[in-house]
């Protein structure tokens, strides 16, 4: 960021610190993708909690950043196994903020597996969780009795600019990474699996290149909308993948099992907008596959008689260009912080929750006042 654009940000966390400064500080843990812009970031969620610890995905560190976050604040390493296991991720929270009411801030539903034993085990208390993602929102829905407030702003309005850039930047992504290898997408049927937000945004933005598109989705209210804004609609999975000549991955749980995989015509890109351990079962895909790097960030999967290649290793594509979406990502950042004072607050049930809509309101007019210029 030039030096300009980095002032102005910290000037607009400030404000937003300002405003939803809580009565009471708690500890904190951050996951997030420690992308360039992130630090500043960082910072604000330091000013509203004793951060403890931020943990980025693994998959989307950029060095700057991670040096400049370390300088204050420890950055330690993440893994779905961190979490999965409850007594793993106790002894972690205890070790870094033992007998602390604590706040988690989520993306992905990391600390699902643990929240009930971090809950009732903890030293100190649980407060809350603040989720950013719909995998996560879904994980944590998934729990059968939430133990605490867990806030998710997955669903927000103010995070639908967000989701259609993304889509608009996995479009981007995947096209730079074929023509590495001298493809384009024309000429190529593409099949997008779900259509939420991304999966819509990517579908509009390749039809729009002129890209003939098929939606699958095992919602069939989803393929209703899908149907009615023009695209084809699959019946079935088998089938579409048939006909594919890119295969785009935006379910935010598993899209692609070993067994489909063989159904995938030859010399198909196979692109996801997550990691591959939430959208591809790569695990489970024969071992008869050999697995050959063709490209930068191509690797040709290969059998007797058939082969497929997959951008990235499976993982989010349009990190390999930044992931940027702009200001954007810095009004459901601001609402994350909101969400901080809301559980400090000690006064949420457990369950799901979303940020007041006056809270949001306040948060897009601030954020308009500095970047709509």
């Amino acid at each position: 960021m030039e030096t300009f654009e980095r002032a102005r940000l910290d000037a607009y966390f400030a404000n937003i610190v300002g405003r939803f400064l809580p009565e009471e500080r708690a500890s904190s843990f951050l996951i997030t993708h420690l992308l360039p812009e992130r630090p500043g970031f960082v910072r604000a969620v330091a000013a509203l909690s004793d951060l403890r610890a931020v943990l980025p995905k693994p998959k989307s560190v950029s060095e700057s950043a991670r040096r400049e976050v370390e300088r204050c604040i420890a950055v330690d390493a993440l893994s779905r196994g961190l979490f999965a296991d409850p007594d793993s991720a106790l002894d972690y929270i205890e070790s870094r903020a033992g007998g602390e009411r604590i706040v988690l801030l989520d993306v992905g539903g990391y600390f699902a597996p643990a929240l009930t034993d971090l809950h009732d085990r903890f030293s100190g208390q649980l407060a809350g969780v603040i989720e950013d993602t719909e995998n996560g929102h879904r994980r944590y829905a998934g729990i059968d009795k939430l133990p605490c407030p867990v806030i998710s702003v997955a669903r927000s309005p103010l995070k639908d600019p967000e989701d259609f850039l993304v889509g608009q930047s996995v479009v981007f992504s995947t096209e730079a990474v074929m023509r590495g290898r001298g493809d384009i997408l024309h000429g190529r049927p593409a099949l997008v699996i779900g259509f939420g937000k991304l999966g819509s945004s990517i579908a509009r933005l390749l039809h729009a290149k002129g890209v003939q598109v098929t939606v699958f989705d095992i919602d069939p209210v989803r393929r209703a909308q899908a149907l009615a804004q023009g695209f084809a609609v699959a019946r079935d999975r088998e089938s579409a993948l048939t006909g594919a000549g890119l295969v785009l991955c935006a379910t935010g749980s598993v899209s692609l099992r070993g067994e489909d995989f063989g159904n995938l015509r030859n010399g198909a890109y196979v692109a996801t907008v997550t990691s591959s351990e939430d959208e591809l079962e790569l695990g489970t895909l024969p071992e008869v596959y050999t697995r050959t790097k063709v490209g930068d960030h191509v690797t040709r999967y290969q059998t007797t008689g058939h082969y497929f290649y997959l951008a990235n290793g499976g993982n989010a594509v349009n990190f390999l260009h930044g992931a940027s979406v702009g200001p954007f990502i810095f009004l459901v950042q601001a609402e994350i912080l909101s969400a901080i004072r809301m559980l400090t607050r000690d006064d949420l049930a457990p369950g799901l929750h979303e940020v007041a809509a006056a809270d949001r309101a306040a948060i897009a007019a601030t954020w308009l006042s500095y970047f709509n210029r």
